[in-house]
């Protein structure tokens, strides 16, 4: 089996077919590459959590226990699309799962979204968490920026927008992102949520933090507090919106306590422009009310805000896989329970999809054991009806990776890389820090000299 991609989504799916009981009383052994495109494993969770969010980052050590696991192979700096195309998978696996997750931020359609200043969220996720393929420079402009979303992701961009930079010298930032931050001269972090305070989908544990910052005074208006019979039947149906609905109304109520920075929260407005000539001056945004079922509808009143920079959080995309069909707008590959849908919406034999990429980018890292779940169930019922690799031989791979010269790193090579990386944060008391070159990734990962 191949799987193209290392992230959560793909390692649980390895895991589960080395698991299946179907597959295990048939006496069928499981082989399985796990191929990824950056010289690391686990995708989102080393690239796209907050660094300050180590508890989060803990799930590697549950991934590295699978992909320590006999039978799965992790093969990385192998692209596809680029290095390999579907028939050179099909030549040489069963079958196929792609769990290639999103990667693209959701474009924001308003005027004015073009103008310097005005970012997506995942460019930078990206720069802070030293992501190989951005530019390791990033300006952070203005005393005063805009936070559009009311996510999880959003929340991350605020608060570490807001932080201190020396308060994260303890996690695995690398000097460029430390210094960077620390050049910034934000006083003032404003977040944005179309919707009120009970269709909010930051978890309560995201939300608290942001109160937890030294320097920083989380600052919430009452009246952006309105709710209606939804709402309020919302707040009563679901303790994680009853938990942030309380935490939110507590601090609207208490004293200002005179912090250096401030993180305003601000709902029923949604963005309609992004005001300025050469670069980001201020964003525009209505007063929106509820509408019933959770929707909300336009005032007419409309609000400018003084910002230098906007940050837009609404959302994740995937990026199309070369052969496969793709639904532009929703950022997915077109699939019915993981089987991979051709043009027809037939399934192609051997062709599968899990995580964001098969659902979009919705639910919490858990939630694509689940999906794997449903894929790896489907591609077992159907194993009767692909035709097997004509090579299957895991040395014939490795043989075609190197007539292609693609120079591919190992689970070894890793293993590697990760004990340099600690050796590097070490001296500082620090876990690891991060090697953020794709060059030296891969040199240090195969052992090569310098």
């Amino acid at each position: 089996m191949g799987i193209v991609g290392s992230g959560p989504a793909g390692i649980y799916a390895a895991d589960l077919l080395t698991k299946n009981e179907t597959l295990a009383a048939e006496g069928l052994p499981v082989s399985i590459d796990i191929l990824e495109k950056l010289p690391t494993p686990y995708g989102l969770v080393r690239y796209g959590v907050a660094p300050d969010h180590p508890r989060i980052k803990q799930i590697q050590g549950a991934l590295h226990k699978i992909l320590d696991k006999p039978g799965i192979r992790f093969l990385g700096n192998v692209e596809y699309g680029v290095d390999l195309k579907l028939e050179d998978l099909r030549r040489h696996y069963d079958a196929v799962i792609f769990a290639t997750g999103s990667d693209r931020d959701r474009p924001l359609d308003i005027p004015g979204a073009d103008l310097p200043g005005s970012h997506g969220a995942a460019d930078f996720v990206f720069w802070y968490d030293s992501h190989p393929d951005v530019s390791s420079s990033w300006r952070v402009d203005g005393s005063s920026v805009a936070v559009i979303g009311a996510g999880n992701v959003a929340v991350d961009v605020a608060r570490i927008l807001a932080k201190n930079a020396d308060d994260l010298l303890d996690t695995d930032i690398t000097d460029n992102v430390h210094e960077g931050l620390r050049a910034k001269k934000i006083t003032d972090v404003h977040v944005f949520a179309r919707r009120g305070i009970a269709q909010a989908k930051f978890t309560p544990m995201e939300l608290r933090e942001l109160d937890k910052q030294p320097g920083v005074e989380v600052i919430v208006h009452p009246e952006d507090f309105e709710l209606d019979d939804d709402s309020l039947a919302a707040i009563e149906e679901s303790n994680q919106v009853k938990t942030n609905v309380k935490v939110l109304q507590n601090w609207a109520i208490r004293d200002p306590r005179g912090e250096e920075r401030r993180l305003h929260l601000h709902f029923l407005h949604s963005p309609v422009a992004i005001l300025g000539q050469d670069r980001v001056s201020g964003l525009r945004t209505e007063r929106m009310e509820p509408a019933g079922g959770g929707r909300v509808r336009g005032t007419g009143e409309f609000v400018d805000h003084e910002v230098q920079a906007v940050y837009r959080a609404i959302g994740y995309l995937g990026s199309p896989a070369a052969g496969l069909p793709f639904d532009e707008e929703q950022g997915v590959v077109p699939n019915d329970g993981g089987r991979v849908l051709d043009l027809d919406e037939q399934p192609i034999p051997g062709v599968y999809a899990t995580g964001w990429i098969k659902r979009g980018p919705v639910g919490l890292i858990g939630h694509t054991k689940g999906d794997a779940l449903e894929t790896v169930g489907n591609l077992v019922a159907d194993r009767a009806s692909f035709a097997p690799a004509p090579d299957p031989d895991p040395v014939s791979f490795l043989r075609l990776l190197e007539e292609r010269h693609v120079p591919y790193t190992t689970w070894e090579g890793w293993q590697r890389l990760e004990a340099h990386e600690e050796s590097l944060g070490e001296p500082h008391g620090r876990k690891r820090i991060k090697v953020r070159s794709r060059d030296e990734m891969v040199r240090i990962a195969r052992g090569e000299s310098g």
